[in-house]
């Protein structure tokens, strides 16, 4: 009985540990995206702000 409650441990243990694998990719996904927009809407603004110095 004790075997296949350790076994039920480990499998729990495992399916956390790929879990939090999963989040973490997730959550760096993510952040590429926002860094990405971020660039993005700082170089129209920045191109935005020059044209209306330079008018």
């Amino acid at each position: 009985m004790s075997d296949a409650g350790d076994d039920n441990k480990e499998r729990n243990r495992q399916i956390a540990r790929n879990e939090e694998k999963r989040q973490a990719v997730g959550a760096v996904r993510v952040s590429g995206w926002a860094i990405v927009f971020a660039v993005v809407i700082g170089v129209i603004a920045f191109f935005a702000g020059w044209a209306w110095l330079n008018r």
